[in-house]
C-alpha cells in the first residue's frame, strides 16, 4: 500500500479520531506516516497548549488522551527514524530555502516515496517547492 506523510494538523485529526472527508479519501488507500519533528510539534502543543491552531482550543482532558495516544502511537503510523534522512535533509536544506521541519518532510516523503500531506492552513511555498524541486507528491488537505 501507498503511503501518505501527514503533517501534524492531520496526524492530530487521525489519533483524535476526527477525520474529515478529504483526509478519510486519502487514508482509504494510503497507510499513515509522519516525521519526527511532526510528531515532536504535536506533543509540544498536547503539552503547552498555548492558544495555537493545534489544540489551543481543546480541553485538558482532551489533550490528554490524545498525549497518551501519542506515547503509545499505533504502528500502523510509520515514523522514518531521523538518523535515515539527516544526509537528505542537509541536501535539500543546501539548495532551497526551508525550514529543518520541511527538510525532513520532503525527505521523509522521498524516503517512503508518500504523498506529502499537509492540512491547507499550513500550506507554505517554502515545503512546496521544495517537494516539487525533489519530484515529491504534495497535497492540500482541508478540514
Amino acid at each position: 500500500m501507498t503511503k501518505a506523510l501527514l503533517d501534524d494538523h492531520l496526524l492530530r485529526d487521525l489519533l483524535a479520531d476526527d477525520i474529515g472527508v478529504e483526509l478519510s479519501c486519502i487514508l482509504r488507500d494510503h497507510q499513515p506516516a509522519t516525521t519526527n519533528l511532526y510528531l515532536y510539534r504535536l506533543s509540544k502543543s498536547v503539552v503547552s497548549a498555548r492558544g495555537g491552531t493545534l489544540t489551543g482550543s481543546w480541553s485538558l482532558e482532551r489533550r490528554r488522551a490524545l498525549g497518551h495516544t501519542l506515547m503509545t502511537l499505533p504502528a500502523s503510523v510509520e515514523v522514518v527514524p531521523l538518523r535515515l534522512l539527516t544526509y537528505r535533509m542537509a541536501e535539500i536544506c543546501d539548495v532551497q530555502r526551508v525550514s529543518t521541519l520541511g527538510a525532513e518532510a520532503v525527505a521523509a516523503a522521498e524516503h517512503l516515496n508518500a504523498s506529502l500531506c499537509v492540512w491547507e492552513g499550513d500550506d507554505g511555498l517554502a515545503i512546496r517547492s521544495a517537494a516539487a524541486a525533489s519530484g515529491a507528491r504534495y497535497v492540500t488537505i482541508g478540514r
